[in-house]
């Protein structure tokens, strides 16, 4: 049976090219179209659907706004959201993952592109991805989730650690709300460096890491090419390059790598773990998190020759999708596999608090 598709969006020319994109698919069918989020939210209401495919701007009723509706009425539904590269699109799409969307897929710059194989390919990914996701999970409405609350403010005077433990996490579909759930609720103070995966392209992790600075005690950035990795600090991947630890001297520094995709993803949680072999840290805190595929586990089994390794997982049941923690799991490796709002205690646990 095909799985049904709605698209909103204020564009009907875009509307017209997703369509053609969606029907050369035999596996989906466009049952319906909006040309707004009101329209879009009467017709969420009375039908159910696979996907939603989902434009942010639009008049009346914009994207955002028809999420935080759906929130609010508890109505569930697996959302594909297209964006823009700008800085204010990258950040309504940050928030927009913030309330509920699964994925996101950046909306090239012409009509032209979108009808090249490379868009076609990715958009129809990721729509697969988005409809086989289980929409019987419950929908927590977003004041629910509640980020620490800062005692002191952030320090501006870290700690260089070299020697000691590091906390590398990997995510991807799922990844940026999930991470609501644990990098807020990590407190300042944590004695390790935070490396952080998330698959997204160029041009969003900014938003992503910005974010997750406004929610957290520790502070979150995207990092500077070659800057040294600081205790109690989140280093952010940048989108469309790799992200690696080397060591120089008696620092540990992060640095870019423009080498090709690896698993079909870049930045790519392999990579960083497998960096992290020659690092002169005594133990290192794998977190996997929601997402598909199984990048992070051919880096974690790398890592493992080399270091002491603790490994946590996220549960099925709290994941948007099952994928790279399954994978993890399955090689028998993973010391605890939690729900995701008892990551944040398992790294603090194995870690400590200066």
């Amino acid at each position: 049976m095909k799985k049904k598709i709605l698209i909103i969006d204020d564009s009907a020319l875009m509307r017209r090219v997703i369509c053609d994109i969606i029907s050369s698919d035999d596996r989906f069918e466009v049952v319906d179209t909006a040309h707004d989020g009101v329209e879009g939210f009467n017709l969420i209401c009375r039908n159910h659907y696979d996907a939603i495919v989902l434009d942010i701007y639009m008049p009346r009723m914009t994207g955002l706004e028809l999420l935080m509706e759906m929130q609010k009425s508890r109505i569930s539904a697996n959302v594909l959201v297209a964006s823009t590269t700008t800085k204010e699109g990258a950040r309504e799409t940050m928030l927009a993952l913030e309330y509920g969307a699964l994925e996101f897929i950046q909306k090239p710059e012409s009509v032209l592109e979108t009808k090249s194989d490379t868009f076609k390919s990715r958009f129809l990914q990721l729509l697969e991805v988005v409809a086989g996701v289980d929409q019987r999970k419950p929908v927590l409405p977003r004041e629910e989730v509640k980020p620490v609350t800062p005692m002191i403010r952030k320090s501006t005077t870290p700690v260089s650690v070299s020697g000691k433990k590091l906390i590398a996490i990997a995510s991807s579909t799922g990844g940026p709300k999930a991470l609501q759930d644990v990098i807020p609720r990590l407190p300042e103070g944590i004695m390790a460096p935070i490396l952080l995966v998330q698959h997204m392209p160029k041009g969003f992790t900014k938003s992503l890491a910005e974010r997750l600075n406004e929610l957290s005690t520790v502070p979150v950035k995207e990092y500077v090419d070659g800057e040294e990795l600081l205790a109690g600090h989140v280093y952010v991947a940048q989108g469309g390059k790799h992200m690696k630890a080397v060591y120089r001297g008696a620092k540990v520094c992060v640095v870019s790598s423009d080498e090709p995709a690896r698993e079909g993803v870049k930045p790519c949680a392999n990579y960083m773990y497998e960096s992290l072999r020659d690092c002169p840290y005594d133990e290192i805190i794998c977190v996997v998190l929601t997402g598909m595929g199984s990048d992070g586990t051919a880096g974690i089994k790398s890592l493992r020759e080399k270091k002491r390794v603790r490994i946590i997982a996220q549960n099925e049941e709290t994941c948007a999708v099952y994928g790279m923690p399954k994978s993890i799991v399955a090689t028998g490796y993973a010391d605890s596999v939690v729900p995701i709002d008892a990551v944040a205690e398992e790294i603090i646990k194995n870690v400590g608090v200066r």
